[in-house]
């Protein structure tokens, strides 16, 4: 399968299970930033990477629950072979929690750092604001 040419592109809202994921698509990441590595967004682009990486946090700890019933499987019969097979399942499900919790956090760590961004964007909006204010008013 080929991988489009070009940048990648984000589109706010976009959910990869209900579309190709290497279809194309508009939206984007922002523009380089001149002065060095990263991306630069507008403030709304920045409230919704907030609420998607959020949301996915949800939905893992939703999935979370899910775990933790494979984690408590029983055996359905008494004999040995039953009871080894709910033992392996059970480790999957333990294994299962610790990989979603480790989802969780970091799902939850990007929502932090484009709030992060979020502040320190209307703080320069506020600087502006003032220095545009600290003008003489009128025509000069």
């Amino acid at each position: 399968m080929a991988v489009p040419e070009g940048s990648p592109t984000y589109e706010p809202g976009l959910r990869w299970s209900e579309v190709d994921r290497f279809r194309p698509s508009g939206g984007s990441y922002g523009a380089p930033v001149a002065q060095g590595a990263g991306f630069k967004y507008d403030e709304a682009t920045l409230h919704e990477l907030v609420k998607e990486w959020t949301d996915l946090a949800k939905e893992y700890q939703d999935d979370r629950f899910d775990a933790e019933l494979i984690a408590v499987a029983q055996p359905p019969g008494r004999e040995y072979a039953s009871g080894d097979n709910a033992e392996i399942t059970r480790q999957s499900g333990r294994a299962l929690m610790e990989a979603l919790d480790q989802r969780v956090a970091y799902c939850e760590n990007m929502a932090a750092k484009y709030v992060a961004a979020l502040g320190k964007y209307a703080s320069e909006d506020e600087r502006a604001a003032s220095a545009v204010n600290q003008q003489p008013k009128g025509i000069l």
